[in-house]
């Protein structure tokens, strides 16, 4: 069975040549993108169309509603769970997403999170409506594994919230105990080299299909169906067209500040997948095709 991954920046054209080598070496795609994963998030997250998601199976796709808990524990858990079914099936495997800190992440492996009851959940949930008391708290329990995270990061605290409540255990404590564990080994990994004048262009063509497909409603929605709070809620695409709403900015200006934020992502992706990874092979897209299928011979 055959594993790789297909990395890069934001908009450097992973999923069209993810799908182009997947029908050439019958492979499965598990999508690792911290948007994509969740529904009705669809214009914002760039996710593929319906009839590329038909051409090759994906996964990783659709599986979350935006409110709901997410970690990188459930990328890994899927894993697991789409190798068993390649295994079976005698498909090959392609991971690709812009999310590459997930790769990375099966890679060195992570400590588990303990498991909790839907009633821990939700009384997480509600303890969350005060954020700095939460903070406050989680300090107090375990001052040397939150001295690095700030007390406006929701997403930290909510997990250590978790840790604490599904173990009893500070978070220091459980990880201590609970040492991670490598889940991908040997992989081959491919990077998508885009030059920076050429992804910058993409972006802004990117922005201005999907303010043309409905991007303003899409988020109305979403801020109808699931307020503000979910983690989900703070996502490059979403704050811009929300500051539009509230009439802070202007529409010219929510355009301008997208694209100008998902440059910036993409610059920090590119440093990220340069500086973590031993053994990266990039190329441009046109020449990494080539690669690849050069590397499977």
């Amino acid at each position: 069975m055959i594993q790789l991954a297909i990395i890069g920046a934001t908009a450097s054209g992973k999923s069209d040549l993810a799908i182009r080598v997947a029908k050439k070496i019958d492979a499965y795609i598990l999508s690792i993108d911290s948007l994509s994963i969740y529904k009705e998030i669809d214009i914002v997250s760039a996710k593929p169309s319906k009839e590329e998601l038909s051409d090759v199976k994906h996964f990783g796709i659709d599986l979350l509603y935006p409110n709901d808990y997410f970690s990188v524990e459930i990328f890994i858990n899927l894993y697991w769970e789409v190798l068993e079914i390649c295994k079976k099936e005698k498909k090959n495997l392609i991971i690709v997403g812009g999310t590459s800190f997930y790769l990375k992440s099966m890679i060195d492996g992570l400590s588990e999170i303990p498991k909790i009851t839907k009633e821990q959940f939700l009384d997480v949930k509600i303890k969350l409506q005060n954020l700095q008391s939460c903070y406050e708290f989680l300090h107090a329990l375990d001052s040397e594994y939150m001295k690095n995270i700030s007390s406006n990061d929701s997403y930290r605290i909510e997990k250590a919230l978790i840790i604490y409540e599904g173990s009893g255990l500070a978070p220091s404590e459980w990880f201590r105990v609970n040492p991670p564990k490598p889940v991908i080994k040997n992989i081959a990994i491919f990077n998508i080299d885009v030059d920076r004048d050429i992804l910058r262009q993409r972006i802004k063509t990117r922005t201005t299909k999907m303010l043309t497909l409905g991007l303003i409603d899409e988020v109305c929605d979403l801020e109808r169906r699931y307020t503000r709070l979910p983690h989900s809620m703070n996502s490059i695409g979403i704050v811009e067209v929300l500051e539009y709403l509230d009439g802070k900015v202007g529409k010219d200006e929510m355009i301008e500040n997208i694209s100008t934020h998902t440059i910036q992502l993409a610059k920090r992706q590119e440093t990220f997948n340069r500086n973590q990874f031993d053994n990266l092979m990039s190329a441009p897209l046109e020449k990494l095709e080539e690669i690849i299928f050069s590397s499977l011979a």
